[in-house]
This record gives C-alpha cells, sequence and structure tokens, in this order.
C-alpha cells in the first residue's frame, strides 16, 4: 500500500515531537509543513526532510497532495484549522486541548462524526503503559468496586528554569495570560490529567466543584505585554459515574516535581498506583493477601502503541482509535464547568453529555 502522506501544521517545540514520532513508523512520509513564520517552516522542514512547505493552512489545502494531518498550532487555533482540514477530506489528529472552550470542542466532534474520517486527540499520556494496565485490572475486578480516586499533575516550572526562563520566554509567558490564550493550569494540563484519572480508573467525572488560584509572579502580575491572570493551580473535587469519589489537582508551584502524573486508585479489594515522571514510570498494587498488611509490590507491565501509532493504524484500517475528538470534547465540558464551579461556588453536574468514551 501507498505510504500515508502527512502534513505537519504548526511548528513548535511540541511539532518536533509529532515529526520524530510520525517519522518512525515505516508507511507514514512527511510531505508537508505550515508555518506563517516561513523561516521557522523552512527549518523545520529541513530538520525533518519534509520536501514541501506552506505559510498558510490554505495554501496547504489547495496543493493538497496529503491524506492526513497533525495539528500543533496554539489552542486558540485548532477550532477553526482543524474544521477547515475536515471539510478538505483529510484525516486528523490534533494536540490537546481540541479547543478552548465546549462550544467550539462539540462542534469539532460533531464535524469530525459527520465526516466519517479519522479524528485522535494527543493525549499524550494514554501513551503511559502503566496507566492502560491499570485500567486493565479495574476493568477485570482485579480491585474490587472503585470508592475513591486520587490524580495529581505536578510541575514546577515557575520555581525553577529547568525547562527555560518563563519570565522571559514567550512560549510559557503567554500560558500564564488568559489575554493570550491561555485557560491556565487547568486548561493547559487538566485535561492531562482528567484524562490520565478517568481512562485509568475505567470512569469518568459526573459532578465537579473546583477552586482556581492565581499567584502573585511580577510586579503587578504584569511582564511586557502579558498580563499573568491565569490560574496557577487548582483543586477539584469529584463524584464520578461509577459511584466513586475523589480529590484532582495540578499546579506550576509545585516544586520538586518537574513532571510528574499520580493517579491512586482505592477499591473495596485493592488498589492501584500510577506514577509518571519524565525518567520513568511505575505501577504498584495491594492486591489479595497483601490488603491486610498494606504491602505493595510492583507490577510489570509490556510496552503499548504510541497515539501517533494508533492514528495511522486507524487510517489504515478504517476504524476509530481513541482518544477522539467526541472524548476530548467530553472532558472540555468538565473544565468549562470547573470554572462555572469556581465562580459560582457551586457544585455542578456534568450532564447532556454526548455519548462517552474513555
Amino acid at each position: 500500500m501507498a505510504p500515508i502522506r502527512l502534513l505537519v501544521l504548526g511548528t513548535g517545540g511540541m511539532a518536533n515531537t509529532h515529526g520524530l514520532n510520525f517519522s518512525t513508523i515505516p508507511d507514514v512520509t512527511l510531505v508537508g509543513a505550515v508555518d506563517v513564520d516561513i523561516a521557522k517552516v523552512r527549518a523545520f522542514a529541513a530538520r525533518h526532510d519534509i520536501p514541501n512547505t506552506f505559510t498558510s493552512l490554505e495554501e496547504a489545502i489547495a496543493w493538497g497532495e496529503f491524506d492526513a494531518a497533525t495539528n500543533v498550532t496554539p489552542d486558540r487555533i485548532h477550532h477553526p484549522t482543524t474544521l477547515a482540514l475536515l471539510a478538505a477530506g483529510k484525516h486528523v489528529m490534533c494536540e490537546k486541548p481540541l479547543a478552548e472552550t465546549y462550544s467550539k470542542a462539540e462542534e469539532m466532534a460533531v464535524a469530525a462524526e459527520r465526516s466519517g474520517l479519522v479524528n485522535m486527540v494527543n493525549l499524550t499520556y494514554r501513551n503511559v503503559a502503566q496507566v492502560q494496565k491499570a485500567r486493565q485490572m479495574v476493568v477485570d475486578g482485579e480491585i474490587g468496586r472503585v470508592r475513591h480516586v486520587e490524580a495529581s499533575y505536578l510541575q514546577s516550572w515557575l520555581v525553577s528554569k529547568a525547562w527555560g526562563d518563563w519570565m522571559t520566554e514567550s512560549q510559557w509567558l503567554w500560558r500564564l495570560s488568559t489575554r493570550h490564550g491561555s485557560n491556565g493550569v487547568l486548561g493547559d494540563v487538566g485535561i492531562h490529567i482528567l484524562d490520565f484519572a478517568g481512562f485509568g480508573a475505567a470512569t469518568e467525572i459526573d459532578h465537579v466543584f473546583t477552586r482556581l488560584k492565581t499567584f502573585e509572579k511580577a510586579a503587578g502580575n504584569r511582564i511586557g505585554e502579558y498580563d499573568l491572570d491565569a490560574n496557577d493551580s487548582f483543586i477539584m473535587t469529584a463524584e464520578f459515574t461509577n459511584g466513586a469519589i475523589g480529590v484532582i489537582h495540578a499546579s506550576r508551584w509545585a516544586t520538586g516535581h518537574l513532571n510528574e502524573l499520580r493517579l491512586r486508585v482505592h477499591g473495596d479489594k485493592g488498589a492501584l498506583e500510577v506514577i509518571h515522571r519524565p525518567d520513568g514510570s511505575t505501577l504498584r498494587a495491594c492486591l489479595k493477601e497483601d490488603v491486610e498488611k498494606a504491602i505493595w509490590q510492583e507490577i510489570p507491565v509490556e510496552p503499548v502503541e504510541t497515539n501517533y501509532q494508533k492514528f495511522v493504524a486507524a487510517i489504515r484500517d478504517g476504524h476509530g482509535q481513541q482518544p477522539d475528538f467526541r472524548h476530548a470534547a467530553n472532558l472540555q465540558r468538565v473544565l468549562d464547568l470547573a470554572l462555572r464551579t469556581e465562580a459560582e461556588r457551586r457544585e455542578l453536574s456534568v450532564s447532556s453529555r454526548g455519548p462517552r468514551k474513555a
């Protein structure tokens, strides 16, 4: 079969991850790259051996010699560009979040469903084999009925320069400014930890209450053109569709944690813990006779397919793969409700959603 011809839309930092991952898949050819900055797109194309460059999506669509696109543009650009790609008959992988609001994400999900095209959202922590194994163990009943869930996403780039100097670099400053399209840590990594928790615990959020906090980071909470008003930390209490309750939180002020996701799932017969850090991942379980003495054992895990591989396989097979646009839209609904609960100081129900998929 002919290779799948892939267009890379957007050439920022994450685009390099997409380029490297897709280039390792045998039946994929990177045929084009798009960025409004001609110097950036040419440098990106040279780095990844891509023959064609464009400074607008319209120009690339008019050319049309591609089967699918991976959308790695800034969050606020996902909605118009993805809709244009679907209208042009192209399969789409989109970076998270699918859109800045549920209404836009829902429009994208509906358009994708009507098109019949393959659509996926790159919730990268689905690539963690340990969380996939944990989910299977929950589904198989190894920990009994789930009663309590704890999940956290901890970063420390506001208190360290491990990833760069956020006070001088636009790639970090925009994430702190609502005027520049940021919904803060809730919008940036909230979707990741909600997916990590719900997927690993094999459930979804049914009711939610959230508190958000923005801390002072500079004089007047402003640096140059950036108002630093986006939330830095959030704490969410949740009730899940399987009846469990739980706590989910995230912060950019988590001193000592570069980039750590943690999930604990407690059932009436056992418990699981997944920890994912840049240097590796672990899955531990407390099961059977170990429950009496609270003894935890590490569980060996086999490698799994990545989202990039699943996207390509879905195009080849003609079957949808998770996580798709509908799932990401449902997560965005929870995030939108979380913002409302902060403003209204009350718990809200996640209702009137589209089809539930994990």
